[in-house]
């Protein structure tokens, strides 16, 4: 039996699933691996479809339908994305209100500065690195520009990088450059997650607490009844905030939209805030919530890098790879000395705040799997917003001083 009129076999459908089967599996094995307590967590499922990806993407573009085998990543990806953020938001949303209003001006500052070094950095290194590459300025600047959205993983910065550029070959220019340096954007942030605490020597039972004392004012008055569940693991709910999330996200505003990421986060975390609506609950269980964050998560790194080792190979140059260094590590560290030194965050607070200003999905599960609560999901839920934002005017006021 074929599907899409011969184009695609039955054959075709297995041979992907059994890859993303394998991939997350090698993964996880990868992931496991521990040297002085650092590991790569999920992100070694990222490590394992990168090089997948830069083997077999062309083998299976060649003997399948090349147009389904990208659209079939992008569904991945998509997919889990839309599972992980929504995970987040639930999770976060019970304390989220509160600890943003306490925080209010400390997440929006931190955010803030976190994109604008980054935009610095790669302003920078525009202005040097063109006067040692073979590339035209236009070709330079949207190369530099998909390395600022990768090394930050913001897909919405990259998709209005891709936007700001214009129709043509750019476009493609500005997606090499977000390949190369998303793979340190993922692997840079979930490292500095887990190096941090330890070269602090800190201790995470009483980091908990801190991070506790900080969230203990963001109370609500429950419901005195008994609510109404719709089914006994919450996946109508979780479902019903996801599809309203995609809704909103998809509105745009003079190009600018909160994206399937933002709009699922914020309705997430609406649901996760009130937890009922009169005497319907809208809140998942737990092991629902756990499970959707860290599948969610697999996916996503699958999609997105079978799809990135694509063209890796082909793109990589070794100068590229260290300009997107530059723009990862300088934002982490100088957002770090900011939050603890001046805004004098509490460890937890400030790398949760990092993780969500560096836009980065993948550090969040490793910080919360490191922290050992799921409390840090609200640090990362209330600096994401203004990252998102911020991330998405710098690309495209890079783009438009330097083309």
């Amino acid at each position: 039996m074929d599907l899409f009129n011969g184009i695609l076999s039955i054959h075709d459908v297995s041979f992907l699933m059994i890859s993303i089967v394998l991939i997350s599996a090698i993964g996880y094995i990868l992931g496991r691996i521990t040297i002085k307590g650092v590991s790569l967590g999920t992100a070694g499922v990222f490590i394992i479809a990168l090089v997948y990806g830069c083997i077999f993407y062309d083998k299976l573009s060649a003997e399948m339908n090349a147009e389904f085998v990208g659209n079939a990543l992008k569904i991945v990806e998509n997919l889990g994305l839309v599972l992980f953020v929504t995970a987040v938001g639930f999770i976060a949303g019970p304390n989220f209100f509160g600890n943003f209003k306490k925080n209010f001006k400390s997440y929006v500052i931190l955010a803030v500065i976190i994109i604008l070094s980054g935009g610095l950095a790669c302003a920078g290194c525009i202005v040097i690195g063109r006067n040692f590459t073979d590339l035209t300025n236009d070709e330079f600047s949207a190369m530099m520009t998909g390395l600022l959205s990768g090394a930050l993983t913001s897909t919405p910065g990259f998709s209005a990088a891709k936007d700001a550029v214009g129709d043509g070959e750019l476009k493609d220019v500005v997606s090499v450059g977000y390949a190369i340096a998303y793979i340190f954007g993922v692997i840079g942030v979930v490292l500095f997650v887990q190096l941090v605490p330890k070269f602090m020597k800190a201790d995470m039972a009483e980091e908990r607490k801190k991070l506790v004392i900080s969230d203990s004012k963001s109370t609500k008055k429950s419901y005195g009844g008994k609510l109404i569940k719709m089914d006994d693991f919450g996946i109508m709910p979780f479902a019903l905030a996801a599809a309203i999330g995609i809704f909103v996200g998809s509105f745009k505003f003079k190009n600018f939209s909160l994206s399937t990421t933002g709009g699922c986060l914020l309705i997430s975390l609406i649901f996760g805030h009130f937890g009922h609506f009169g005497k319907v609950s809208v809140m998942p269980v737990d092991s629902t919530l756990k499970v959707f964050r860290e599948f969610g998560l697999m996916m996503f790194l699958i999609g997105a890098g079978v799809s990135g080792g694509a063209k890796f190979i082909e793109y990589f140059d070794p100068i590229f790879f260290l300009y997107g260094i530059i723009m990862t590590v300088l934002p982490m560290i100088l957002g770090f000395i900011f939050a603890k030194y001046v805004l004098k965050l509490s460890l937890l607070n400030n790398l949760g705040s990092i993780t969500g200003g560096m836009t980065s999905t993948p550090a969040l599960g490793t910080l919360i799997s490191t922290s050992g609560t799921e409390d840090v999901a609200s640090a990362y839920a209330a600096t994401y917003p203004v990252a998102l934002i911020s991330i998405v005017i710098v690309a495209q006021v890079l783009l438009l001083i330097f083309k």
